[in-house]
């Protein structure tokens, strides 16, 4: 086992998805680094002659498509934060509730669209398998908008707003209906006034498997469960191989995910933070720019004057 797949599988059967881990641990993570560089022309260099390339986004990709986070002040869908919401507990408790949330954000979603970072790295990912290189993006993001703009080797670690999962046989399937069921049309408004519809366990979502009828709930990994050991394992087989790391939007604080970029940059592969300001990671990177990710990583990811298209 390598030394990353051993600290993974060890930090993540320690901590649970969406929590921080405490200093101790990230103690561990910590390389004495001089500060990053932001020059543009010396990452252009190293990503011309990359040849698999790690993405890892978080929210703040999105947000710049206008989607709101959960996360920090103001995060509030009626009087609750996503963290009130987004557990087991919580869904066993009032499942209509949980619904009604996911359902809102499911439908606000469906309005919006890939800003030019996703639409970047979609692009780049195109580009370079031309050329017998590859790019995967590894995402904390659970709204599909990399999917929307095209990329394809993408990992959702944290699932997808429009998968469900049965509650009863486990069967995950995509659903982009909307409404997603007859009685969470029209509900779901985030106005702290609004009261709960109550609506009963057998009008939410229900399993379409044969004989099945089971409860579903949103494919998303919340907090207190661990990912996908599947998932996992395929992230852990990307970061062995790649040459190139960025890490865009996402503010390194948040476990398993924010473990990924310290180990790659641990065995001296160059990694590039592309992010609104610096995080608690960026002095163990190579690169840091700061800024919207629309704004800087289209000119990061466009076509080097080294490459060859045939």
């Amino acid at each position: 086992m390598s030394l990353f797949q051993f600290t993974a599988r060890r930090l993540v059967s320690q901590i649970s998805c969406g929590l921080k881990a405490s200093s101790s641990k990230k103690q561990k993570f910590c390389l004495e680094m001089a500060r990053p560089s932001s020059n543009m022309a010396d990452f252009r260099e190293v990503f011309a002659k990359a040849k698999h390339i790690a993405i890892i986004t978080g929210a703040g990709v999105s947000a710049e498509s206008g989607v709101p986070t959960f996360r920090g002040a103001g995060g509030f869908w009626r009087k609750w934060q996503a963290q009130e919401l987004a557990t087991p507990a919580a869904f066993a408790r009032n499942p209509s509730r949980v619904w009604e949330f996911y359902h809102y954000r499911r439908e606000v979603m469906l309005s919006k669209h890939p800003n030019p970072a996703h639409v970047a790295i979609a692009e780049c990912e195109r580009r370079l398998s031309k050329q017998g290189r590859s790019v995967v993006v590894i995402t904390q993001n659970i709204d599909e908008l990399h999917r929307k703009a095209g990329t394809k080797h993408l990992l959702e670690i944290h699932g997808s707003l429009f998968k469900t999962r049965c509650t009863n046989c486990g069967n995950v399937a995509a659903n982009y209906k909307s409404p997603i069921c007859p009685a969470l049309a029209g509900k779901g408004a985030p106005d702290p006034a609004t009261e709960d519809a109550m609506i009963p366990v057998e009008d939410l979502p229900q399993c379409e498997e044969d004989g099945c009828n089971g409860l579903l709930r949103p494919h998303v990994v919340w907090f207190g469960e661990t990912l996908d050991p599947d998932i996992l394992t395929e992230v852990e087989k990307e970061l062995e191989i790649c040459d190139l790391c960025l890490v865009v939007g996402t503010s390194s604080v948040v476990y398993p995910a924010a473990m990924f970029a310290p180990q790659v940059s641990a065995r001296g592969v160059p990694v590039a933070e592309f992010n609104m300001e610096a995080t608690p990671a960026t002095n163990r990177f190579r690169f840091h720019f700061q800024g919207p990710c629309g704004t800087t990583l289209p000119p990061a990811l466009a076509r080097h004057q080294t490459e060859i298209i045939s």
